[in-house]
């Protein structure tokens, strides 16, 4: 098969200087822009990767205390049927789990200390069907939680600023008062502290507090629970299933999904990753842009070379056809290797940082300080995709200009001094 002269002379032009002296400092900048490009394509990679990785990191750990969806009645009231509910919530074939609850906000006392907390009734024997973190507890603290008992499990950083222990007592203070003839009194029940978790989240590990659901019943003085949580096949479902969910139970209740849930914390990180993309792409832009100057010096230094080429045949076409080429050729090998270099370091970063720590003797995500300790990543197709086709079409960009120079090139001038 011949391939076009245009190839040929566009692969040849960007080897310029490999073999002679005179065309060596543009073959110098062509391979600076090569490695700009690589260098700017690899950032981008490995950046937007350890964003996604810290992303599921903490989703997941989310997710261990947080159901993929919430049911409830409105008002904290108790559900109108909840057999019929959990029913209703089983027939979909997207639910592979469905636990009651209650929860309902309250004080937690001891000693001078007292700390707002999310309480939370559940059954032990069900909750593992709708988090992880069920499972995780369920030979340390969930087996301790007995109705009548009156037993918390306390999540490890409100048990430290509490400074209580398994064993220890503490007071709960319901929101609503018991009405008495001296006025409004708070209702206060000493529980035992029997266990606690850590989930990994500071918001749950800092303020959440599992009980039995009897026992949340007759402290709220709730007819029975307040909600049901759900758990999915697919996280990513959670949306959809929870409109189906919607139009198909009979009773008047809330739905929530974990997406609604933490909201805020989710835009956030995407606006974050969309504004480093957006930074890291201007990287990749820099580099593409100097193949103008690189492409712009080599229309100059083959000025003979055009003229030759045309008195031979060659159409203004052909000509700008070649130096596209060049410089596409120089955006190809730039971003490729920008490719495997980024996915390298991205899939072995968990082995490439604790070397770097060590080598350095130091701690980029101190355990005391951050919430993950070890540097995830993830990368994902969805973003890879994206970058290598933006490095593609700045690198074929910068050339149009250069390239249409070059065309322009009259044979009769480009001659008179040769």
């Amino acid at each position: 098969m011949q391939l076009p002269y245009e190839l040929i002379l566009g692969w040849r032009y960007t080897r310029a200087g490999r073999a002679t002296r005179r065309n060596g400092f543009i073959s110098f900048i062509s391979g600076v822009s090569m490695l700009g490009i690589a260098l700017g394509v690899a950032a981008l990679i490995i950046v937007l990767s350890v964003m996604n990785g810290f992303q599921k990191e903490v989703r997941d750990r989310m997710l261990g205390v947080v159901s993929h969806i919430e049911i409830f009645a409105p008002n904290g009231e108790a559900l109108p049927d909840v057999a019929r509910t959990l029913t209703q919530v089983r027939a979909n074939p997207a639910v592979i789990g469905a636990a009651p609850f209650i929860a309902t906000q309250a004080l937690l006392a001891r000693g001078e200390d007292m700390k707002g907390a999310l309480v939370r009734g559940i059954d032990p024997a069900r909750e593992g069907e709708v988090t992880d973190l069920a499972r995780e507890l369920k030979n340390t603290g969930l087996d301790q939680l007995m109705p009548g008992e009156f037993g918390v499990v306390l999540g490890a950083e409100l048990a430290r600023s509490l400074g209580v222990i398994r064993g220890d007592k503490v007071t709960l203070v319901a929101p609503s008062g018991q009405v008495t003839p001296a006025g409004v009194v708070p209702r206060l029940k000493q529980m035992t502290v029997v266990g606690t978790f850590d989930s990994g989240h500071f918001e749950y590990d800092s303020g959440l507090v599992l009980m039995h659901i009897e026992d949340a019943a007759r402290i709220f003085r709730l007819e029975g629970p307040s909600g049901v949580r759900v758990k999915l096949r697919d996280l990513h479902q959670a949306r959809e299933v929870a409109a189906e969910l919607a139009s198909t139970l009979t009773d008047r209740l809330l739905i929530r999904d974990w997406t609604r849930q933490n909201r805020t914390w989710f835009a956030a990180v995407q606006l974050e990753k969309r504004m480093m993309f957006i930074i890291l792409t201007l990287i990749v832009a820099v580099a593409a842009f100097n193949l103008v100057s690189t492409l712009v010096m080599t229309v100059t230094d083959k000025r003979a070379d055009i003229a030759i080429l045309r008195t031979l045949g060659a159409s203004p076409g052909s000509i700008m056809g070649i130096f596209v080429v060049q410089g596409a050729m120089v955006g190809v090998i730039g971003t490729l290797a920008g490719l495997a270099l980024g996915l390298a370091v991205a899939f072995n970063i968990d082995v490439i940082v604790p070397a770097l720590e060590q080598l350095l003797d130091a701690s980029f995500l101190p355990r005391d300080i951050y919430l993950i300790s070890r540097m995830p990543s993830d990368p994902q197709q969805g973003d890879i995709m994206p970058i290598t086709l933006i490095s593609l079409v700045l690198a074929f960009v910068a050339t149009l200009y250069p390239s249409w120079r070059a065309s322009r090139v009259n044979p009769a001038e480009a001659l008179r001094y040769e």
